[in-house]
């Protein structure tokens, strides 16, 4: 059996490991091989959350926009059949003077629109708790089939949901045991992570100071946990403050920086030359 060992965020990936050693799940994968190391942060939103898709120049397609299955976990059969509106729908600029408003008057009418609108209570309903999130879904899914006449709302934006480290216990994960758990640069080996050296940082903080007079004191410093690839972390410097030092060549682009960061201060950009993980076709 060989597996590709893929991660979340916000230290899910330490909480993947310890899955991974769960008596139910470990007999399934002894004996594996671990192909390649990845991670991407989910759009949960779903129908709730989608932007208008069209903007002066251009279109947001896929999971970019937020086209997800979130009781399937799906989102490659929308993000294709959005790119085949859009496609359709800069043909129609081009060649007859349209306008790209049609793309998003296409969405609306696609089974694409059909599907999330039929979706869109799952994620919200477990803002309520785990039973009532359980119970709702159960409703939706083998009672009224997506077509209960209520339309949940999500509650604060993610990067909200974020408490002071002050309240918690911090977790104590095990080491990883090179089997089914691994250290992270054995994983970011897998993934073939690579960015050219001498170009500009594409991971952008918009107030320098913020992680060291926010981030640490208050949370803990929660960049150096959610990131999958540790591409954050606190380190001091010689008179023994913790600095906030960014190690942008290992990002794996999950973005999750730029959406859990809990005052909003790192911006993800695109890096130059292409540069990121390098996943091979299975």
């Amino acid at each position: 059996v060989q597996i590709p060992d893929l991660c979340c965020s916000d230290d899910e990936d330490e909480i993947f490991k310890k899955l991974k050693h769960h008596p139910a799940i470990k007999p399934l994968l002894e004996g594996g091989t671990v192909l390649q190391y990845g991670a991407r942060t989910l759009n949960e939103g779903g129908f709730q959350s989608l932007p208008n898709p069209v903007f002066p120049g251009g279109a947001i397609i896929g999971c970019s926009a937020g086209f997800l299955n979130v009781p399937k976990i799906k989102g490659t059969h929308t993000a294709m059949k959005s790119g085949m509106l859009a496609a359709e729908a800069t043909f129609n600029v081009l060649h007859d003077g349209a306008d790209m408003e049609m793309y998003w008057d296409s969405l609306k009418k696609s089974w694409i629109w059909e599907e999330l609108h039929r979706a869109r209570n799952y994620r919200p309903a477990f803002e309520y708790g785990l039973i009532p999130g359980l119970a709702v879904s159960a409703v939706e899914h083998y009672v009224t089939k997506g077509r209960l006449p209520l339309t949940l709302k999500h509650g604060k934006p993610d990067h909200e949901a974020t408490d002071d480290a002050s309240i918690h216990t911090p977790i104590q994960y095990p080491k990883p045991d090179g089997l089914l758990s691994f250290d992270v640069p054995t994983s970011l080996y897998r993934s073939n992570t690579n960015h050219e050296h001498d170009q500009p940082p594409h991971l952008h903080l918009k107030e320098p100071t913020m992680p060291e007079l926010v981030n640490l004191p208050q949370y803990a410093g929660p960049e150096s946990r959610y990131c999958p690839a540790r591409v954050y972390e606190y380190v001091p410097n010689e008179k023994g403050q913790l600095r906030l030092k960014i190690n942008a060549q290992n990002c794996l682009h999950c973005k999750a920086c730029d959406i859990k960061d809990p005052k909003q201060n790192i911006e993800w950009t695109v890096p130059e030359g292409g540069g990121g993980p390098g996943y091979s076709i299975m």
